[in-house]
């Protein structure tokens, strides 16, 4: 692919990688936005930190059940649909968080109806579209596609931690939700379309005039050893490095940082994260992308090794941030990467979506066992251990990769 090719690219749709990235981040608004609340609503309810955080392992649970089913949808039907309706149910079931009791079912219910509300907003919406409309310049895109995430660090732990010291946590999850609402749909709605969005919108166009896309059938790429080691690499990614960024915070204030400095900190991993999409985006479009990503998938390593040897110093933590956001803003556009280059795109939300599968359980279990971690030992320093170690063998499973074939 040339160079006049990207810019052709990016001439054409400038916006679109931009609008799925506030989609994405609406995908994570409970994720990446929970952190600051784990105290108060433990304190307001007199819930350990595990009660607390059960509620994320029910959604991401039920997103690992459901990612292949939407993902076959999203190949069937196109994203923009799904994408429409899961901003405003997403937004809308974080806000009813802060109807909860303190009832443990209560608890559950409503992190079930987040759970199902979160479906439609899952990433192979997001990066399916984009897939479709940038080829010369895909690294690049997927790496602004998926720097919604980053936005998402960087945004929702400050905003949650400004709004909780105003209203108290229940009503500022409430407001927090709506705000992103204002942010986000509208943008979505003006400019997010994808090739097959974009043909079943023109009733002139035959049906024979869809894009063809080329690559493997569904059963091909469950069957590729590659596929399950893409799927190894996420599954250990996401069970450490989430749960990291999922209790940063509370890892922090427990080493004396005050709620807003901690707040302050992980924001440098959502900045950092978007320096790490954009240079690995870059990167993999330029170089081998296996290598890039297990050479990307170890930096969490050097901030962990920070964290438990100069974590209580504010510069210690600062840096240590700073890597774990540089692998942060690379994890998923490595796999995306990867996914479409090893298996092309006419299965892609198929595939990508059983990797979700993978993504989604390490997300829910992770922030789940380092909250049991530290409740059993007092302590993250266990968990920031098993993180080193899981680190590196994603780092393994991705560089045992062969070289994609030309397709």
């Amino acid at each position: 692919m040339t160079e006049k090719s990207a810019r052709a690219e990016w001439r054409q749709y400038p916006m679109l990688p931009i609008a799925a990235a506030l989609g994405y981040a609406t995908s994570v608004i409970h994720i990446y936005g929970l952190g600051p609340y784990i105290a108060p609503i433990g304190q307001s309810f007199g819930w350990s930190r595990t009660q607390v955080t059960i509620g994320l392992t029910i959604s991401t649970l039920v997103q690992a059940i459901f990612s292949l089913p939407i993902g076959l949808l999203v190949d069937r039907y196109g994203p923009r649909r799904f994408a429409l309706a899961g901003i405003l149910l997403t937004t809308a079931a974080f806000e009813l968080l802060g109807t909860a009791t303190g009832g443990t079912l209560n608890w559950y219910a409503l992190w079930g109806l987040l759970a199902f509300a979160t479906l439609p907003v899952q990433a192979t919406v997001w990066t399916s579209a984009v897939a479709t409309r940038f080829e010369a310049s895909r690294g690049l895109a997927f790496a602004i596609t998926l720097c919604g995430a980053s936005v998402a660090v960087v945004v929702f732990p400050l905003l949650g931690t400004w709004l909780i010291g105003i209203y108290g946590w229940q009503k500022a999850v409430a407001v927090q939700g709506g705000i992103w609402t204002v942010i986000a749909f509208p943008v979505v709605f003006l400019f997010f379309r994808g090739a097959h969005d974009a043909s079943r919108t023109r009733a002139a166009i035959a049906k024979a005039d869809r894009p063809i896309l080329s690559g493997v059938s569904l059963s091909e790429g469950l069957r590729s050893t590659i596929y399950l080691r893409l799927m190894l690499a996420s599954l250990l990614f996401t069970f450490t490095i989430i749960a990291l960024v999922v209790h940063f915070v509370p890892i922090l204030t427990d080493r004396g940082a005050t709620p807003l400095a901690a707040a302050g900190i992980v924001s440098l991993v959502g900045v950092f994260s978007i320096v790490g999409r954009l240079a690995t985006g870059l990167l993999l479009d330029r170089f081998r992308a296996s290598r890039v990503g297990a050479a990307v998938f170890l930096l969490p390593v050097v901030g962990c090794l920070l964290l438990l040897t100069v974590g209580g110093s504010g510069l210690g933590q600062a840096v240590a941030a700073a890597f774990v956001g540089l692998t942060l803003g690379a994890e998923v556009d490595v796999i995306v990467y990867l996914t479409t280059r090893h298996f092309g795109l006419k299965s892609f939300g198929g595939l990508y979506g059983g990797l979700l599968t993978a993504l989604s359980i390490g997300t829910a279990t992770g922030p789940l066992a380092a909250a049991a971690v530290f409740d059993a030992y007092g302590s993250y320093v266990p968990f920031l251990w098993l993180t080193i170690a899981f680190m590196v063998g994603s780092s393994a499973a991705l560089l045992s990769l062969p070289k994609p074939a030309e397709r």
